[in-house]
């Protein structure tokens, strides 16, 4: 039998090990559940007993989080899981880089910050390639990210404007059997895309920026036969895209412009037969090095942590009927 190691983490106060353990120590109890250590508070240092792999394992988990507690970052149940997750692999000191940087703040002054490994690698990789795509689940934020970067490209002067587009194939509902002009049509599927931009600039700026053309909000159809430049463009739920829209919107790209490109190939609603472009250009382009490429993952879900659970869940049930 193994020999029992003891770790200490000191805390500074019992405050920080009320934030360290959650609410009602549901934190604590989490990571008690996947380790077969011993954790418990003395004073004013935490003290783990367990295999010496488990002791340091959660002598990092605990050190990074109690990091993360005395810059004010408020721990939430989905942090705790994905550092301890990271922290299997000894690689829990990752997150410390993820609250450093602001990408930008809201209209409101709050900081948006990312909030997982993979959402950093992506605003590196948006920073970096003038096509990035980001392919996952719901809940990721991979277009909310990119519609702020697009907003902070606009705001320094990097870009003149913003091109958002989605294609217009939603779940089982033909436009045109949708009431009204196709502002009104258009307007339902581009929503996400507006409560991005409301939140980094203000439902008010959004306005004037549209008025003005800075922003630009259109179905997918509308960008053939131009070509973009100066522009960061998105195209959202892409995994809806033939792969004659997908070409032919890449071939859209200007001079000095960016292009991102958003799907969740496990959300397609393209009728039966149809291939999608999202997962054809991953196919073709996957080896062109210029061309950024994220896939996102359920531990990147950045939603209440039942979602995730729901999104696992569903995804070992396509998996046990295929």
């Amino acid at each position: 039998m193994e020999q029992a190691t003891t770790a200490k983490v000191a805390l500074k106060n019992t405050a920080e090990g009320l934030a360290l353990f959650g609410p009602q120590d549901k934190f604590l109890r989490l990571i008690e559940q996947e380790t077969d250590a011993t954790i418990f508070t003395r004073e004013e240092e935490i003290v783990i007993q367990g295999s010496a792999q488990d002791a340091a394992r959660l002598e990092q988990l605990f050190s990074v989080l109690l990091q993360l507690i005395r810059n004010q970052y408020t721990l939430t149940e989905r942090d705790v899981l994905y550092a301890l997750d990271l922290s299997g692999q000894m690689k829990a000191d990752q997150l410390l880089d993820l609250f450093k940087g602001e990408i930008a703040v809201t209209h409101k002054g709050k900081p948006i910050r990312v909030k997982t490994i993979g959402q950093k690698q992506y605003v590196n990789e948006i920073k970096q390639k003038d096509i990035v795509f980001g392919i996952g689940p719901a809940g990721t934020g991979k277009t909310y990210i990119a519609v702020v970067l697009a907003v902070t490209a606009l705001k320094e002067g990097k870009v003149k404007r913003i091109v958002l587009t989605r294609p217009a194939v939603e779940a089982g509902e033909s436009l045109g059997f949708l009431p009204g002009d196709l502002q009104e049509k258009v307007d339902p599927y581009l929503r996400p895309l507006y409560d991005a931009l409301n939140d980094v600039l203000g439902p008010e700026q959004v306005l004037k920026s549209l008025e003005r053309g800075l922003i630009e909000i259109a179905p997918l159809a509308y960008m053939r036969g131009r070509t973009l430049d100066d522009s960061f463009i998105i195209l959202d739920e892409a995994q809806n895209t033939t792969p004659e829209q997908m070409k032919m919107f890449l071939t859209r790209l200007g001079f000095g412009s960016k292009m991102v490109i958003t799907g969740d190939v496990t959300q397609i609603d393209l009728p039966r037969g149809k291939s999608s472009g999202l997962v054809e250009a991953h196919r073709i382009l996957s080896r062109i090095e210029e061309i950024g490429f994220i896939m996102f993952a359920e531990a990147d879900v950045v939603r209440h942590s039942l979602v995730q659970k729901i999104i696992m869940a569903y995804n070992e049930g396509n998996e046990s009927q295929g």
